[in-house]
């Protein structure tokens, strides 16, 4: 999609002042401004400013902000409208922090408005430590949430309202350990099936501003240097005219790790010549160096510097008139704010498992215990790239405040650690299990509080856990934590098992089973409402859960061969799409007219329930994934016995395969499978709704 009128209109203007204002420097002013912290310019009325800025769930590493669940969280509410509005209550954040800040001349680190999200990477292996930091496994998913989180984050007034960035291009997603001399080998079929499609769509539909290269060397040329990848793919093929951002000291692995230059100068000079025009690090520090020695010319240095001018003239922060300065600091840590927070917890929680044991009944519960290291823990709330709320509501804190306004008793036991070397004394590890054993053999139900947390799966050099620079070795909560569940499997007379996690996990034990991902800072709120039954399940997976690594491909292996649901050729544990509800669904019938899919669906329950409908295409092409793919979604709303008719816009795409050449074909035939689930044999089961055939 071309950019509209008055979107062009202003960045051309945006353009020419850049042009203009880059005039007037001398080299050393140019290339000084070509580092994340650009000095100030007072000759020319510059002021310093610092590009990095976070926002993956709520604006980060910044004082006090709203915590939104984390993105796979979002991701797992299926539902683009929130996605959008929680982008702009973000953006909305960040300016009035900026506002509030830069008259207190504070123009550090995380202080901008040029954020650094979202990260549209695809989740193929579930062993990787930031899968958590993105929106899932599948390509039209993340692409459609993708450009609504940056609609929602630019806005669509005279200014932007932040800078959106998408990361990290491209075939970006471990092992952590070796991403800095990486090279990540795809074939074409996939990159153009699997490892583009979302970035393509942020830059020629949302129009993002920025673009973020990643550590990795992608067929051999390091990211944040390729020509195939900046310049002939983003810039030349699909027009993209933002800035674009090195991730940070990348650009000082090409010749530390990479090894495809030998000194400093030679790598900043990549860098620059093929269109990295911002670099997070201090390599561009050699910028001159690369000058002397014939490696960049000063029209290149230009070039660079008046794209990211135009950025900060399209920001307004060269303005009189930006519709944003006024916005005040109170307009952060709102009651508004919390309250989407809340809603999109309850939205994102996955019903894995359940035999009648949820919802609780609050008259005939007298006793609850919850037990376990993510109880009371606010890291399982937070995820990682992460603000600071001033409203954290714990598991514990949240079934407690709802059970003392029904006179149920709460007893709580740690049960055990996180793991085994969160404690320095390694006597301390299972201290708590006769505790919580003899809390959960009086209390009516057992609420079990287990999982992950971002300090053990999370980004390279930002983690200090017992896994691998964040990544995991499996599959399995830690050992701590099953000792900790098959002592409650013994004792509770009925266990309810809430995982804290961003990734694929297996976990055994429960009589029902509840995924919570990193709910944010209303966690505890979301999970008693839901357990309670004030509100009802309607997250699903966004991504395929595993029963062990051993049924997946090597983690180095960039080939989406037996990854993810498209390609998987195992039985998984629980299938992408998938969530529980304490209604029931049943679709009706569905038509296809003009790339929509109308389904008449009904809630038969006697709940009133939200759902997700999801249409997956399989075409007659022996270039067609293994399995249907999404094609198109839409969260619904129905009251227990109410019928309706919803439309499903559907992927443009929606007849097309990319073959071994990575060209897009059309097919004359292909079947569209209309639901609330994949129309394999293991979803079916779990849901009991067949999706709706349609041949095309």
């Amino acid at each position: 999609m071309l950019m509209g009128v008055e979107s062009m209109r202003n960045r051309e203007e945006a353009i020419e002042k850049a042009k203009e204002l880059v005039s007037r420097m001398t080299l050393e002013e140019k290339a000084s401004q070509l580092k994340y912290d650009a000095p100030a310019i007072d000759r020319l009325g510059i002021p310093a400013y610092n590009w990095w800025n976070e926002v993956l769930h709520g604006v980060a590493r910044a004082g006090t902000a709203t915590v939104f669940p984390q993105a796979i969280g979002l991701a797992a509410m299926f539902d683009e409208d929130m996605q959008e509005e929680i982008a702009a209550v973000i953006a909305q954040e960040a300016r009035a922090k900026y506002n509030g800040q830069s008259r207190h001349g504070d123009r550090d680190i995380y202080k901008g408005l040029t954020v650094w999200s979202p990260n549209i990477n695809i989740f193929r292996d579930p062993r990787w430590g930031r899968g958590h930091e993105t929106y899932g496994e599948d390509p039209y998913l993340t692409s459609r949430l993708g450009v609504r989180f940056i609609k929602g984050l630019q806005g669509d007034g005279k200014y932007l309202k932040v800078a959106a960035c998408s990361k990290h291009f491209a075939v970006h997603s471990g092992p952590e350990a070796v991403r800095h001399h990486f090279d990540a080998k795809a074939n074409a079929k996939d990159m153009n099936e699997t490892y583009l499609p979302a970035f393509e769509a942020t830059v020629k539909e949302a129009e993002v501003e920025s673009v973020m290269g990643a550590y990795n060397r992608v067929n051999g040329e390091p990211a944040c240097g390729s020509e195939t990848l900046l310049k002939k793919t983003l810039r030349e093929k699909w027009g993209f005219k933002g800035h674009v951002v090195s991730d940070c000291w990348a650009v000082r692995d090409f010749h530390e790790n990479h090894k495809v230059t030998a000194t400093a100068p030679e790598s900043a000079a990549l860098a620059i010549r093929n269109g990295c025009d911002l670099n997070c690090g201090n390599t561009y520090l050699h910028m001159l160096e690369a000058v002397q020695e014939g490696l960049v010319t000063e029209e290149q240095i230009t070039t660079a510097c008046e794209r990211l001018f135009t950025t900060r003239f399209l920001l307004g922060l060269f303005a009189d008139d930006c519709e944003y300065d006024q916005i005040p600091v109170t307009d952060t840590d709102t009651d508004e704010h919390a309250a989407l927070a809340l809603k999109a917890a309850e939205k994102s929680m996955v019903l894995l498992e359940n035999d009648g044991t949820l919802p609780l009944d609050p008259h005939r519960t007298k006793t609850i215990a919850v037990i376990g290291p993510n109880a009371d823990s606010v890291m399982a709330l937070e995820g990682n790239y992460n603000g600071t709320s001033s409203r954290y509501v714990t598991f514990l804190a949240g079934l407690r405040a709802y059970a003392e306004k029904h006179g149920i008793r709460v007893l709580y036991s740690l049960g055990c650690h996180l793991f085994k070397d969160r404690t320095s004394n390694l006597a301390l590890a299972d201290d708590r299990l006769a505790e919580a054993a003899m809390y959960a053999e009086i209390a009516d139900v057992t609420v079990a509080c287990v999982g992950l947390d971002a300090g053990l799966e999370g980004e390279e050099g930002d983690t200090g856990n017992e896994y691998f620079s964040g990544d995991k070795n499996d599959l399995l909560i830690p050992e701590s934590q099953r000792k900790l569940l098959k002592t409650l499997e013994k004792s509770a007379k009925k266990l309810v098992t809430v995982i804290a996690a961003g990734s694929s996990l297996n976990v055994a034990e429960g009589n029902a089973k509840v995924f919570a991902w990193y709910p944010g800072q209303a966690g505890g709120t979301a999970l008693a409402e839901l357990l309670f039954g004030e509100e009802n399940f309607s997250g699903h997976l966004p991504l395929t859960f595993y029963r062990d690594v051993s049924d997946l491909p090597d983690f180095e292996n960039y080939n989406m061969a037996n990854r993810t649901y498209r390609y998987f050729t195992g039985k998984p544990l629980y299938p992408f799409g998938f969530g529980l509800s304490y209604t029931d669904f049943a679709v009706k019938g569905a038509k296809e007219k003009d790339n929509t899919v109308t389904i008449e669906i009904s809630n038969t329950g006697n709940r009133d329930g939200e759902t997700v409908l999801q249409v997956y295409t399989a075409c007659e092409s022996p270039d067609a994934p293994l399995h249907p793919r999404l094609c198109g979604f839409r969260r619904i709303a129905l009251k227990s016995g109410e019928t309706k008719l919803f439309d499903v816009p559907l992927d443009q795409y929606t007849d097309t395969v990319i073959n071994e050449m990575g060209e897009r074909c059309k097919v004359k035939h292909y079947t569209l499978y209309a639901g609330i689930c994949q129309p394999d044999e293991l979803s079916v089961k779990l849901t009991g709704v067949l999706p709706v055939e349609i041949k095309k």
